[in-house]
């Protein structure tokens, strides 16, 4: 059961990043399905090099080349895989005027003027929101933002249909429904990797990326009937953007 959970594990890795994974790490439709849970473990690796490379480059230089240093390190262990989608969401959502057309946006290779701005806004939002914060808090930030980011993304595939009907989608293995079991210990994830923030500004971040979720599915919901594995990147780009801005709120009292 422990090399089969590892394997899932891998998958997630394989699958959501560049990073190396061991050899013996099988590939399958189905294995890609059951690691669907791992997803929140793999920002905790994410975010892992981010904090690190963050503390190390504090050392040499001011808090926001560290933290553009961290960015730069997290995207590269992604391949901006989430930052894309995000762009092909906010494409095919501001181009599209059906749900055919909108898909036929988002499938589409290139970029259009609605996605490189949600892109770069997307990127300046991160770099201005972690350079504001407390420097001690950084690499706690980065740790509970990937994870709890990859959690919201998890929610669609618990309470949402895949609508995109053409098996060549890179995102076709992950159309599944998550159990609450499965949920739960994807929380556990979030839990673990919140544990070094403070309370209050955990939870005002945990609201804003809950808020930001629900308003993106609501969002998808209306014009696709469901969500696309571009859907999943846009939503945990806006939830890691909205956690980030629920740590800066000046909170009363």
């Amino acid at each position: 059961m422990l090399r089969r959970e590892l394997e899932y594990f891998f998958g997630a890795i394989r699958f959501f990043t560049r990073l190396p994974v061991p050899a013996w790490v099988g590939h399958s439709a189905e294995a890609l399905n059951r690691s669907a849970r791992w997803f929140p473990a793999v920002g905790l690796v994410i975010g892992g090099i981010g904090a690190l490379v963050y503390l190390a480059a504090l050392q040499l230089w001011p808090q926001p080349v560290a933290v553009l240093l961290s960015m730069v390190a997290t995207l590269h262990a992604t391949g901006a895989f989430h930052e894309d989608g995000l762009a092909d969401t906010v494409d095919g959502l501001g181009g599209g005027w059906d749900k055919a057309r909108i898909l036929e946006i988002m499938k589409d290779s290139r970029v259009g003027s609605y996605g490189v701005v949600a892109t770069v806004l997307a990127l300046l939002g991160k770099f201005t929101l972690l350079a504001a914060l407390d420097s001690t808090l950084v690499p706690w930030a980065l740790l509970a933002g990937h994870v709890l980011s990859r959690f919201c993304a998890v929610t669609l595939l618990a309470g949402m249909d895949y609508v995109r009907e053409d098996l060549q989608s890179k995102a076709k293995p992950l159309a599944t429904r998550l159990s609450i079991g499965q949920l739960l210990f994807s929380w556990l994830f979030v839990l673990t990797a919140l544990a070094g923030l403070p309370i209050a500004k955990a939870v005002a971040g945990c609201a804003l990326a809950a808020l930001g979720t629900v308003w993106l599915a609501a969002k998808f919901k209306r014009w696709l009937g469901g969500y696309t594995g571009d859907c999943l990147g846009a939503t945990q780009q806006v939830a890691e953007i909205a956690f980030y801005l629920g740590l800066l709120a000046q909170l009363p009292g």
